[in-house]
């Protein structure tokens, strides 16, 4: 009889999913990627289709969300420690992509829509989770 599978997390991009994955193999915990490849071929269809999606075997779930709770999925420093956030000194600090001048507009309309590919030039911004805070680290 075969085992059944148990979702354990959606991730925007393949890449995301196959460090998870790798992650959780290394435990030994039998892991199944869906939608990977239709997100390489066309990333933007992640959101349209709830992105890439882990499995788990079911008998496994409770290990597999063991290992997920110790991996961190906010922003650390070049010495592996948590970025605080300077309004708030919380350690809940994520990075991200925005489009809010108009430079970075006009380039992801430039890339996007005569060149057909991902904007080639992105401003990356922290944001804090606790008080929703933007800023840069230099």
């Amino acid at each position: 009889m075969e085992s059944a599978f148990t979702k354990i997390g959606s991730y925007l991009y393949s890449s995301e999913a196959i460090i998870i994955k790798g992650k959780l193999a290394s435990e030994g915990i039998e892991v199944f990627m869906a939608d990977n490849h239709t997100i390489e071929t066309d990333p933007l269809m992640s959101n349209a289709i709830g992105g890439v999606k882990l499995f788990v075997k079911t008998e496994q779930l409770g290990a597999a969300k063991k290992v997920l709770d110790e991996i961190s999925r906010y922003s650390l420093d070049d010495k592996g420690k948590p970025i605080k956030c300077p309004k708030c000194q919380q350690n809940k600090v994520e990075i991200g992509s925005t489009v809010k001048n108009i430079k970075s507009f006009f380039v992801f309309l430039f890339s996007f829509g005569f060149l057909g590919t991902l904007p080639f030039y992105i401003k990356y911004k922290y944001r804090c989770s606790n008080c929703g805070n933007e800023f840069n680290i230099s």
